[in-house]
């Protein structure tokens, strides 16, 4: 017997599976390619990473720790402008930390990270981190630390969130050089670099990602079976559908054409619709972006 959900609570449903997989995959990456090669990144993850090299502490602890005090600062400051998907991003990050050395096999951190070496595992490590981290955020959800901090900030003083961000991260991973038990200088200063291009390529990772998760088509259908079309659109896509009036030049006939925007993922749904309604019908598709209203983005001033 299949459970049927609301449309709402599929939704959710499925946005906070897609977190879930998105932190574990986060902390997976540290797990494999960053922490064995003593390596760091930045946010609170870096800072609990810069914790455990000098002290051992278990990084779960000190990361849930820190998140704890900014939830708490955050609550009481700025209220639940930070969300409950940022809470379960905490404490799903959290038990990842807790399980994910455990599962991942020894053997496989020594061949794809001690094995390729420090710069290898900061690109490897910081493009699936990134990927996961973007996931996350496409879904409207987040790993904490510096993200609640940064709203807190904002409340009292006049700093753009992703400057203050990015000198938390400069200042964590510059701590590296002098906690870390590489033997002379420039090796040191070489794990620093590494980090700083760990941040860069996550950076990277997680606009490109976010970008494609909020690239939409554009349709123009012209054809002489456009309600049927129409109505297959709406009812199989949920998308609305906007008829225009035009006139053949040469033929100097009137006809319908339809605007259709949805997202890049539908583009093929479109295309099958089309193709089995009018097979004569002619379509002009391009990529848009910046799509605001409802069932796209919202727009923010």
């Amino acid at each position: 017997m299949k459970i049927k959900f609301p449309f709402k609570a599929g939704n959710t449903i499925k946005e906070y599976v897609i977190i879930t997989i998105g932190l574990f995959v986060y902390v997976a990456s540290w797990t494999t390619f960053l922490i064995p090669n003593q390596l760091v990144g930045g946010g609170v993850t870096g800072i609990s990473t810069l914790i455990y090299y000098a002290t051992g502490l278990p990084i779960s602890i000190s990361f849930f720790a820190f998140n704890v005090i900014l939830i708490l600062i955050g609550l009481k400051t700025v209220g639940w402008k930070f969300g409950i998907k940022t809470i379960y991003g905490v404490v799903m990050t959290t038990i990842a930390f807790q399980v994910m050395p455990q599962i991942i096999p020894q053997d496989l951190i020594q061949v794809m990270a001690l094995d390729n070496g420090k710069l290898i595992s900061s690109l490897l490590g910081a493009a699936i981190a990134g990927a996961g981290v973007g996931a996350v955020m496409a879904q409207g959800g987040s790993t904490g630390g510096t993200d609640i901090l940064a709203q807190i900030i904002g409340k009292y003083r006049n700093i753009q969130p992703g400057r203050f961000m990015m000198s938390c991260d400069l200042v964590i991973i510059g701590s590296l050089f002098f906690i870390s038990d590489e033997p002379t200088i420039g090796l040191r200063l070489a794990v620093v670099l590494y980090g700083y291009l760990i941040i860069g390529m996550s950076s990277y990772t997680v606009d490109t990602i976010l970008s494609g998760t909020k690239r939409s088509v554009q349709y123009f259908i012209f054809s002489s079976k456009y309600e049927e079309i129409a109505n297959r659109i709406s009812s199989e896509l949920n998308r609305g559908v906007t008829v225009i009036t035009s006139q053949g030049w040469y033929s100097k006939s009137e006809q319908r054409v339809l605007l259709v925007i949805v997202r890049r993922t539908e583009s093929n749904t479109i295309a099958r619709i089309v193709k089995e309604t009018d097979r004569d019908a002619f379509i002009s598709k391009a990529s848009v972006s910046g799509v605001y209203g409802t069932g796209f983005e919202t727009l923010k001033t």
